[in-house]
């Protein structure tokens, strides 16, 4: 008759002693894949849920177009789309009336989210520049002179004259001293010379009346009668006819009459 064995007492790992327990894979299961599985939960809470409202993901829209526009409006186009707007720059320009935008950054069309401020550069209208004095310079230097300040040599007719040296600007047209937009032209006259008191007749035609009566005070004439019509097709006191021919010969101190242009 075979009795039964008895059952044997395990005895604690002496090489672990304690630690045993942790070494369960029951234990291992769960309480190191539930904090890594916590974890995980997070990061999908926060890739999917926090960071979209925090870059704003998804909300980007195209850019709006303000080139052409002027500084009021394109500053309420952009603020439609929840953008604020910076005139980064100022430049002239010659056909752009001030206040008009030139330019922008980013350029109309990119994706952009709200908030975001939209740099443009504005323009400032057309440059004036003054003429400078020219009487008593060499063509050159009158050429020079121009340059300096902007200007343009237009052309170069000629006069005569007993109070300036030869070869010698004797006036500009437009006058010395007139404010008139970068990169224009102005004319000059030139003096040829003493000829025995013989003066050739300027064209006035186009010209405002001071500034046709400067030409022929400097050339020695005087203004005789200015009858006034009506035609609005011309600004104010603009010279639409005169009494003598272009380049006719004509004897100091004698009377040129205009017709010049009026409104009323």
């Amino acid at each position: 008759m075979h009795l039964p064995r008895p059952k044997e007492h395990r005895q604690p790992n002496r090489r672990f002693g304690k630690w045993s327990h942790w070494l369960n894979p029951r234990f291992l299961a769960l309480y190191l894949g539930a904090p890594i599985g916590l974890l995980f939960l997070l990061y999908i809470i926060f890739d999917f849920g926090v960071m979209p409202i925090i870059t704003r993901h998804g909300s980007e829209f195209p850019l709006a177009d303000v080139t052409g526009k002027g500084i009021e409006m394109a500053h309420e186009m952009l603020r439609s789309q929840g953008l604020d707007m910076e005139v980064a720059a100022e430049e002239y320009h010659p056909d752009k009336p001030e206040g008009t935008i030139l330019s922008q950054y980013p350029a109309p069309g990119t994706k952009v989210k709200a908030g975001r401020i939209i740099k443009v550069t504005a323009s400032i209208g057309q440059k004036m520049v003054t003429i400078p004095a020219l009487s008593g310079f060499s063509v050159r230097q009158a050429k020079l002179n121009l340059e300096a300040s902007g200007l343009k040599l237009g052309e170069v007719a000629w006069t005569f004259s007993d109070s300036l040296p030869e070869k010698v600007v004797v006036f500009s047209y437009p006058a010395s001293g007139t404010e008139i937009p970068a990169g224009s032209v102005v004319n000059l006259m030139v003096n040829r010379g003493r000829l025995g008191g013989v003066v050739y007749m300027p064209l006035l035609v186009g010209r405002q009346l001071s500034e046709a009566k400067k030409i022929l005070e400097e050339l020695g004439l005087k203004l005789g009668l200015v009858t006034y019509v009506q035609n609005e097709e011309f600004l104010p006191e603009t010279v639409l006819e005169q009494s003598a021919e272009e380049a006719s010969e004509l004897e100091p101190g004698e009377e040129i009459d205009l017709v010049v242009s009026t409104t009323e």
